[in-house]
């Protein structure tokens, strides 16, 4: 049976079309499975009886099991889903000024092996559906009873190795008949896969590019991330170049400051070199402990950010958040405790 999460709005209208049914018995569902959350095909009182048995049938409105759920100090709670296949992947809720926000993984485990990521500890055994993804934000906004306005994309996996179903599932929790997050508010992080970066700025969605640099140097970046040794740093600053004279959205450069590795005044002068002819910003990043590891967490993440800022680099200093329970940045490994 496929699954209904799979489906953008204009999949679902075509599919009703071919059947003999209405183009805008597409939007009547979205809007209860989506608006109203009701995961039961035979609740909904607008739809005709014979397309909602044609629904129970033939589509699935099945969520993943929750395994393990833990709640930070902070109010950020990250769960642990488990799909049919059993296969296991970590998402994290987080609560912000501005809204609510779900940091989701778009694969099983991940072959980008950077070294100081929890996530790369199990190596990929599968990509993410479309509609697993969204499925796991369906699940987090049932068991957390509030909605969620901002998607990032940044849990366990390279989303542009998982290329067509993330996109498929941007375009999904967008649609405005649907969870109509809006484009704005979702974030793609990647660690420098180049002419993903090219094909994404081709689909002119407009969301916001982030890269994983860590190192504003070849040598250096190489011992942090194997990726750069297939994409050097002059690569994937030509690919954001190209990404904003399509889109015009502003780049971000996530930069995880480690004590004695990056994090000196040297690096933060190259980084400002590297970048600042950009429309870009730099977001700091405070190291979170993993236990395999033997980084520590920089004593000169303010010094860093005060010589950014003495350069007219536009930075920031990321707020930790459910380091407490192992959902920080870096963190996220699909353990089960």
């Amino acid at each position: 049976m496929n699954s209904f999460y799979s489906y953008t709005i204009s999949e679902l209208e075509d599919l009703f079309i071919n059947l003999g049914y209405k183009k805008f018995n597409a939007s009547q569902v979205y809007d209860w499975v989506y608006k109203k959350l009701e995961l039961d095909f035979s609740n909904m009182s607008n739809i005709s009886k014979d397309l909602r048995t044609y629904l129970e049938s033939n589509l699935s409105l099945d969520l993943p099991k929750i395994i393990v759920k833990e709640e930070s100090s902070d109010s950020t709670i990250k769960y642990l889903f488990e799909f049919e296949d059993l296969s296991k992947v970590e998402g994290v809720l987080m609560h912000h000024p501005y809204g609510t926000s779900f940091c989701i993984s778009s694969q099983v485990g991940c072959n980008m092996g950077c070294s100081f990521c929890a996530s790369g500890l199990k190596k990929k055994t599968r990509n993410l559906e479309a509609s697993e993804m969204v499925s796991m934000i369906m699940k987090a906004m049932l068991d957390a009873n509030e909605r969620i306005s901002h998607i990032v994309i940044m849990g366990t996996g390279e989303p542009l190795d998982n290329y067509d179903n993330v996109i498929k599932f941007m375009k999904i929790i967008n649609a405005p008949k649907g969870l109509e997050i809006g484009i704005r508010h979702i974030t793609l992080s990647t660690c420098g896969l180049v002419p993903k970066i090219f094909d994404l700025a081709e689909e002119n969605l407009g969301i916001n590019l982030a890269i994983s640099l860590h190192a504003p140097t070849n040598e250096l970046r190489s011992t942090l991330m194997p990726i750069n040794k297939a994409y050097k740093i002059e690569e994937i600053i030509e690919a954001v170049k190209y990404y904003f004279d399509k889109t015009g959205r502003r780049i971000t450069f996530e930069y995880l400051l480690l004590e004695g590795i990056n994090d000196s005044r040297l690096y933060a002068d190259k980084l400002a070199d590297l970048i600042k002819n950009l429309n870009a910003y730099v977001n700091l990043i405070p190291y979170n402990h993993v236990d395999e590891f033997s980084y520590k967490t920089s004593k000169n993440s303010n010094e860093f950010y005060d010589e950014l800022k003495k350069r007219g680099i536009n930075v920031t200093l990321r707020h930790k958040m459910g380091d407490d329970i192992d959902a920080a940045c870096g963190q996220l490994r699909s353990k089960v405790k």
